[in-house]
């Protein structure tokens, strides 16, 4: 069995920044990939930043150049550095590893985040 659990949301004003953070009770040399997803109120779960095991990082369009994916292999850890929030990216945000060869999906907790004056 593999858990995820996230840290680090919170609430913040706009233009502010937060980092979320996901650690893995395994390794996380054996994810496939790795990334965030976020589920705002009445809105399917969207993908926010993944990364595969090549290195390879993809964003959703509305964060490109505010958010930062990273990973710390001997933590096990990985990160998402957001800065310049906006109010509408206000959600649960979630941890997600594809493990092994076939991908299976882990999830973590979920981690909320508002984005408010």
């Amino acid at each position: 069995q593999v858990q995820l659990v996230e840290s680090g949301g919170g609430l913040v004003q706009p233009g502010g920044s937060l980092r979320l953070s996901c650690a893995a009770s395994r390794s996380i040399f054996n994810f496939k990939a790795m990334g965030w997803y976020r589920q705002a109120p009445g809105k399917e779960r969207e993908l926010v930043a993944r990364t595969t095991n090549g290195g390879t990082t993809a964003y959703a369009d509305s964060v490109k150049g505010r958010f930062t994916f990273s990973r710390d292999n001997a933590l096990n850890t990985v990160s998402l550095q957001m800065n310049s929030l906006k109010p509408e990216d206000t959600a649960v945000y979630y941890c997600n590893g594809e493990w092994g060869v076939v991908g299976r999906a882990y999830w973590g907790q979920g981690t909320q985040v508002t984005v408010s004056s």
